[in-house]
């Protein structure tokens, strides 16, 4: 049986570590020089490998390699909220980490949905639904302010009762 050889490469840009055509859209979803990267395996590999840099950048790590992710909004997702030691809340991370829930830097996206900052502030996270309801289960009014309830605490947050109002937001 003759074996076909490829096909030359198409000519088109090379990629280099600082445009390596790697983005993350603003539904925190993994594309390729234009197309969404789909496979369930080279998407955990790649959360796995998100790092950010003092500045702010997101690379890619991967053994000794690496290349700069061009990111739309946030760079991870918030997969689960968690209670821990009785009073703080923890934040786990899409890429297998996890960060004490900085609840003065919640925020509220322009689709209505729940972020924030985390890494050391360095980076911004958007809430999946199910960590999002976990914290929402949490959040009540004290006065004028969004405040969560963690065992006999009361955080304060960065919330205003607005941002979680779903009709103010669709005025």
């Amino acid at each position: 049986m003759a074996v076909t050889p490829a096909p030359p490469p198409v000519p088109g840009r090379w990629h280099t570590r600082e445009d390596s055509g790697l983005s993350l859209d603003v539904d925190v979803q993994w594309w390729h020089d234009g197309e969404r990267i789909l496979h369930p395996n080279i998407i955990e590999a790649f959360n796995r490998g998100l790092r950010v840099q003092p500045d702010g950048k997101v690379q890619l790590h991967f053994g000794a390699d690496w290349c700069v992710v061009e990111v739309a909004d946030c760079a991870f997702t918030v997969v689960a909220v968690d209670e821990a030691e009785g009073e703080r809340l923890s934040a786990r991370l899409s890429d297998r980490t996890a960060d004490w829930l900085a609840l003065d830097t919640l925020g509220v996206d322009a689709q209505g949905r729940l972020t924030v900052r985390v890494k050391g502030g360095l980076a911004k996270a958007l809430f999946s639904r199910a960590a999002a309801h976990t914290l929402v289960e949490r959040l009540e009014l004290d006065g004028e302010r969004v405040v969560a309830r963690v065992g006999a605490r009361r955080w304060p947050t960065a919330l205003t009762p607005s941002a979680l109002d779903p009709g103010a937001q669709q005025g």
